[in-house]
């Protein structure tokens, strides 16, 4: 692995999981609108990280992720149920945006923000599954590497800003929203919670 904490990679790929008839396609980044990070900052997952960190400009890849070095084991005890007044504004519940199978943003009690998937809406309480949509699967990555090379300083810095501050999953503000929840889909373990699922 390059001793360089800090490269520049942006990805095509398509992403699949094992289903019931074989491989299944769950997300796709294309050349036009690509996955890119800064490595050594925790965006992408450590062992996709490390998968491509030297892999140069112009090649394919294909690789797979097993749980352990994906986002592990689905946990039932991370469905949990929440007072459905959390979801209200002024007083009125948010229908807009709270509704079954939308992923929502959540902070919890020490301030860290993470995202969570509306299984169920009930009178008084709400159903929430706080697994990533990916856990418990092996992942299967093919694509291309578009770019890979020493990140600027001014690439760097805007990492740092939009982890502080803004998006912080790779994504630029006008490609996800502003909010990494256009694109990007599926929630990480990293970074900002948001987007790409490596």
């Amino acid at each position: 692995m390059s001793n360089n904490p800090n490269k520049y990679i942006a990805v095509s790929y398509r992403l699949y999981v094992d289903g019931d008839n074989g491989r299944e396609m769950v997300e796709e980044a294309t050349a036009e609108q690509p996955f890119h990070f800064i490595s050594g900052f925790g965006i992408a997952l450590d062992a996709f990280e490390k998968k491509l960190i030297d892999v140069p400009k112009g090649e394919d890849y294909e690789f797979s992720l097993d749980k352990e070095e994906a986002y592990g084991d689905y946990v039932a005890e991370r469905v949990v149920e929440l007072d459905r007044e959390i979801f209200s504004i002024n007083g009125h519940f948010d229908h807009e945006h709270i509704y079954v199978d939308a992923i929502v943003p959540l902070q919890n009690e020490d301030g860290n923000h993470f995202y969570g998937k509306i299984v169920e809406i009930g009178e008084e309480k709400v159903k929430v599954d706080l697994n990533h949509p990916l856990a418990g699967e092996t992942l299967h990555f093919a694509g291309k590497v578009l770019e890979n090379r020493e990140a600027t300083n001014e690439e760097i810095q805007g990492m740092i800003n939009r982890m502080s501050g803004g998006c912080g999953c790779g994504c630029d503000h006008d490609h996800c929203g502003g909010d990494c929840g256009d694109h990007c889909g599926h929630e990480h373990g990293n970074g900002c919670d948001c987007g790409h699922c490596h």
